[in-house]
C-alpha cells in the first residue's frame, strides 16, 4: 500500500488499527509512506524500489500522486495494481477548488484507464468513471459500525444545552468543500430562526467565525471544537446538515441515520442512496436549501431509507475479496 496519511503508522490511531485489521485478513500489508514535500515523494520511490523486492501480489494506492507511483511501480516489476478512489474527482466543483486539484483531475485521466482495477466507495464515484471504458470496478462503501452508533448511550444532550431551542448540527472539518458558508447565508434569510451548531475544525473556521459575527448571528451560530461524543450529538439534535460542494461518500450522513436524525443533504456522496428526494437539495443552492430547512421546522421531512446493517468482519472479506478479483483479472 501506498499512502501518504502518516497515521497509517501509528497503531494507535484510527487509521493504524484499520490497517492492523486490514493485515490480519490480507495475511501480509507493507505500507509505503509517501508524504509532505516533494523531496519526501522522491524518497519514497526510491524506498518502494527497495520493497519491491519483495514480489508483492498486488499494489494499492490511494491519492492521485500515490496512484502515480503505483503504476509505475506495476510497470516496472508487472505487479497488479489497485486504483483506490474515495473522493468525487470528476465533480466539477472539485477541479475549481484549487490549482491541485485540477492537476489530480488530469492525472486521474491518464491513470484511471490504466489500473487494473479500481474500487470506489460509492455508485456516483462509478457512474463517473463509465466515460473512461473502465470495466473492473468495486464498489465498497467505508465501513461504519452503526449498529454501535446506535447502542451508544447519550452523554450530551444538546436539548438541555441550548433549551428550547431547534437544533440543526453540522459536523466535519471546516474546509471549502464543506461549504458550511451555505448554512451561514440561509441562515440570514429565514424567518423562524434556529439554531446553527458548527462542530469541527478547519482552516476556514476564522474565517465563518467572522462572518458570524459581522452579520449578528452570534446568538443563533455556535462553534464547538470536535468532539469524541457525536454520536449524542446525531441522537439529540432536530436535524444534521451536510452542506458539501462534493463528497466521494459522505461517512457523516451514515452516522447521523444510524443515529436516528433527520437529515437534509447537498445532493452529493451516497446522499441519494440513504435519503428520500425531498432530503437533498441542489449543490450550492441557498434557496433549495432554506425550502429544506423550513420544510424540517414544520415536521414535513421523511425519515431516510433503512440502512443496511454490515459487520466488520463482513466489511473485511468484501476488502480481501477487492483484491483477489484485481489478482486474478491480471
Amino acid at each position: 500500500m501506498i499512502s501518504g496519511d502518516p497515521g497509517v503508522l501509528d497503531l494507535k490511531s484510527d487509521v493504524g488499527k484499520r490497517m492492523a485489521e486490514y493485515r490480519a485478513v490480507l495475511g501480509g500489508l507493507d505500507i509505503l509512506l509517501a508524504c509532505g514535500n516533494i523531496f519526501n515523494f522522491i524518497s519514497g520511490f526510491f524506498r518502494g524500489l527497495k520493497l519491491m523486492r519483495n514480489r508483492y501480489d498486488i499494489i494499492t494506492a490511494q491519492d492521485m500522486e500515490h496512484s502515480l507511483l503505483a503504476w509505475v511501480f506495476s510497470k516496472l516489476f508487472k505487479i497488479p495494481w489497485q486504483m483506490q478512489i474515495h473522493s468525487d474527482i470528476f465533480s466539477p466543483y472539485f477541479q475549481t477548488e484549487s490549482f491541485k486539484n485540477k492537476l489530480r483531475v488530469r492525472l486521474a485521466k491518464f491513470l484511471v484507464p490504466r489500473a487494473d482495477c479500481i474500487r470506489v466507495v460509492s455508485e456516483r464515484i462509478k457512474n463517473s468513471l463509465t466515460a473512461y471504458g473502465v470495466k473492473h470496478i468495486t464498489v465498497l462503501p467505508i465501513f461504519v459500525d452503526t449498529e454501535k452508533i446506535k447502542n451508544v448511550l447519550i452523554k450530551t444532550d444538546l436539548h438541555k444545552k441550548y433549551p428550547g431551542r431547534f437544533v440543526i448540527l453540522m459536523a466535519s472539518r471546516v474546509t471549502k468543500e464543506k461549504n458550511i458558508g451555505l448554512a451561514v447565508e440561509a441562515m440570514k434569510e429565514l424567518v423562524t430562526l434556529p439554531l446553527l451548531l458548527i462542530v469541527g475544525d478547519g482552516p476556514e473556521l476564522e474565517s465563518l467565525k467572522f462572518k458570524v459575527k459581522s452579520e449578528k448571528l452570534e446568538g443563533n451560530i455556535k462553534f464547538e471544537p470536535y468532539t469524541e461524543d457525536l454520536a449524542s450529538y446525531y441522537k439529540t439534535c432536530d436535524l444534521f446538515l451536510l452542506a458539501s460542494y462534493y463528497e466521494g461518500y459522505g461517512r457523516t450522513l451514515i452516522e447521523a441515520v444510524a443515529a436516528g436524525a433527520k437529515v437534509i443533504s447537498s445532493d452529493v456522496g451516497i446522499a441519494p442512496e440513504i435519503l428520500e428526494p425531498e432530503n437533498i437539495f441542489k449543490v450550492g443552492n441557498k434557496n433549495d436549501l432554506k425550502e429544506k430547512i423550513v420544510a424540517a421546522l414544520n415536521q414535513k421531512l421523511p425519515a431516510p431509507k433503512p440502512l443496511v446493517s454490515q459487520t466488520k468482519g463482513e466489511y473485511l472479506r468484501l476488502y480481501k475479496r477487492s483484491f483477489e478479483i484485481c489478482v486474478n483479472k491480471k
